[in-house]
């Protein structure tokens, strides 16, 4: 009964450092991303690895071919160290080059982000819609726009 405990726990953390992680993703901070990279990483290997067979050291002659716990999830993990410690490398790097060069570390709207918040801010259709029905009718549309405002081209 304490091993299903000690389980559960197990995967409560993974749980917890994954979601940790996402959350972080989330963020416009270059360090909170490569902080998330690395807890979804840790959280992944520890899932790979607890859900492997249990058993004994995988190598013939020492342990009963029976007994011997599956090396699959073992190469796996140790890959994905190898490709976590690479990606963080790199986001590290990035990080680095952009607090140099800007004095921080924020992720800044590019020129799209920016033109569909104003477009947001003048209740203006993203795209021009070619269906002909009245804004009330069209079932494509979640928000009817203002009068006046469609079918204008990108601006």
């Amino acid at each position: 009964m304490s091993g299903t405990g000690a389980n559960l726990m197990s995967f409560i953390a993974i749980g917890v450092l994954v979601g940790c992680g996402v959350s972080l993703l989330l963020e416009r901070s270059l360090s909170r991303v490569l902080l998330g990279v690395i807890l979804i990483g840790n959280g992944v290997n520890l899932l790979i690895i607890f859900g492997a067979r249990p058993g004994g050291a995988p190598v013939a002659g020492v342990t009963e071919r029976g007994a011997m716990s599956d090396p699959l999830p073992q190469a796996m993990v140790l890959t994905a160290i190898v490709i976590t410690f690479g990606f963080t490398a790199f986001l590290l790097a990035i990080s680095y080059r952009s607090w140099y060069l800007t004095g921080d570390d924020e992720v800044p709207d590019d020129i799209e982000d920016q033109r569909i918040v104003r477009r947001a801010a003048r209740k203006e259709v993203s795209a021009v819609d070619l269906g002909g029905e009245p804004p009330e009718l069209d079932p494509e549309q979640l928000d009817a726009p203002a009068p006046g405002q469609r079918g204008e081209g990108p601006g």
